[in-house]
């Protein structure tokens, strides 16, 4: 699901500039959470901002989206809630237009799809400076990134993990070797035939799986598969929620192939330049989320079935960012 959202075709493409042309960006609510400064907006610095929140469809980014609405309504701001726009590039043309002001983007998303480079930089500090530096042209300032690495891993549940004992992607790549049969991989049809999926990752760990160790199939099942161990691994994100949930075994990817899809505060410099608090507003809270912290929120909607913009605010008022 993350996957297709990150990558965009040319026909996405095309259906996401007929959804800006059309009532795409129309569509919003004011927020209305009653919520005060905690340990951020100290003397609400935004207020009087008028300020559009905007985001992707998707659990985790509805989830930021709320996350960063409702730190700028702390912080004494009139919100408007534009988030859950369809795919990556309307959210994306919505911050580059001014149509919307502030979301949490992924810097993977933006080097490889947005600004069209074909190779990610393998270490995440540098990426996040080489799209920061790019993207000033397009009007978009990057603020500095979170932990939180929405990137693919592989994953085993408990007996597997305890049968075989890997870590690491380079341990996997041992044990096709030694017993070639151990190694079944549940994953999506694209990751499948991707340069930057399988094939290369069999590439840069030295692997070659036969095909009928390979199984594709929906995301959402190969959560419940690799749980069940119907195979010994499962493509997953490391950030989804059900890892934690079904008690998976995140691979280290030890070689560092797959890209980075850090999430950082992308903001329209114009809105930025006229709300300069934003960033002190929203860096604190960007240097709280990380995997672990993104498993759990997401869990709380895609497991528990909670709604995200509650989840959203539970944690900002359980970590002290905001009071009710």
């Amino acid at each position: 699901m993350r996957y297709r959202v990150r990558v965009a075709t040319a026909a996405g493409s095309a259906l996401a500039l007929l959804a800006l042309a059309g009532c795409g960006l129309t569509s919003g609510s004011p927020l209305v959470d009653d919520v005060q400064p905690g340990s951020v907006g100290k003397g609400e610095p935004l207020d009087g901002a008028n300020i559009t929140v905007t985001s992707k469809e998707f659990t985790e980014q509805l989830i930021l989206g709320a996350i960063m609405g409702i730190a700028f309504k702390a912080a004494g701001a009139d919100v408007l809630d534009r988030t859950g726009i369809q795919g990556s590039i309307g959210a994306r043309e919505a911050i580059k237009s001014g149509d919307a002001d502030a979301m949490y983007e992924y810097t993977g998303t933006a080097w490889i799809t947005y600004l069209g480079n074909s190779d990610p930089i393998p270490d995440p500090q540098k990426q996040w400076e080489a799209v920061r530096d790019a993207d000033k042209k397009n009007g978009i300032t990057w603020l500095p990134q979170a932990a939180l690495n929405n990137t693919y891993a592989l994953a085993m549940n408990e007996a597997n993990f305890k049968k075989y004992g890997t870590r690491t992607l380079s341990d996997v790549a041992a044990l096709a070797k030694s017993n070639p049969g151990a190694v079944t991989l549940c994953v999506e049809s694209e990751f499948a035939n991707r340069a930057d999926g399988l094939p290369g990752m069999e590439k840069a760990y030295g692997m070659k799986l036969p095909a009928g160790n390979i199984t594709q199939m929906d995301s959402g099942i190969i959560y419940t598969q690799a749980a069940k161990g119907s195979c010994t691994f499962g493509e997953v994100y490391t950030t989804d929620g059900r890892i934690k949930a079904m008690n998976l075994h995140v691979m280290e990817d030890d070689k560092k192939f797959f890209p980075n899809y850090n999430a950082a505060p992308s903001i329209n410099t114009k809105a930025l330049d006229k709300y300069p608090k934003m960033a002190e507003v929203i860096e604190p809270i960007t240097k709280k989320l990380d995997n672990t912290v993104a498993q759990e929120l997401n869990a709380k909607v895609d497991v528990d079935g909670q709604d995200p913009h509650d989840v959203a605010k539970d944690w900002l008022v359980k970590e002290g960012f905001v009071k009710e």
